[in-house]
């Protein structure tokens, strides 16, 4: 049940956020509604506590949240980017052992977001704090602050070096 869910939404995946919207309803939200239905008659059907047991309590207790998506195109239906995003954090998380203030914590989420939003923006982190490294200095006596505007990930004005080549120049 849940790889049709799965197979239904991948078909909208490149629709406008109101077009997925109303798809959605269509063709996921019946699928959801059977899903929902067929835990709740098949609960009692399996031993309590078993993972099996576990899996269908958590869905009924969570339902409401995991029908957030149904109403709202750009909402995505599951939170596996978000989970791909943090992986690498996740994987290295032993080299971060020597973080143990409040402050060395916020340096890190601070450095984390910037790549990750780097990331997002198709830039190469590397060559982008290396820019803002250079560039933040240089205004470090100023008073008007809106250089940041240029500092940006999603600014046209950053150095082409810090954007990864798009497909037609990789041709």
């Amino acid at each position: 049940m849940i790889q049709a869910i799965y197979r239904e939404e991948k078909l909208l995946k490149d629709l406008p956020a109101e077009e997925h919207k109303i798809r959605r309803q269509l063709s996921v939200r019946p699928l959801m509604e059977a899903y929902f239905t067929w835990v709740k008659e098949n609960i009692l059907k399996v031993p309590q506590k078993s993972k099996t047991w576990e899996g269908f309590n958590y869905s009924i207790n969570q339902e409401k949240y995991l029908k957030v998506f149904l109403d709202d195109g750009e909402v995505p239906m599951d939170n596996n980017a978000a989970e791909q995003s943090i992986r690498g954090f996740c994987i290295g998380k032993k080299n971060w052992v020597m973080i143990d203030t409040v402050a060395g914590a916020k340096s890190s989420a601070i450095i984390y977001s910037i790549a990750e939003t780097a990331k997002a923006n198709n830039l190469k982190p590397y060559d982008y704090f290396e820019y803002l490294l250079t560039e933040i200095p240089k205004h470090l006596d100023d008073i008007d602050r809106s250089f940041l505007d240029d500092l940006l990930p999603w600014s046209p004005n950053l150095p082409a070096n810090c954007r990864k080549p798009g497909k037609e120049e990789m041709k």
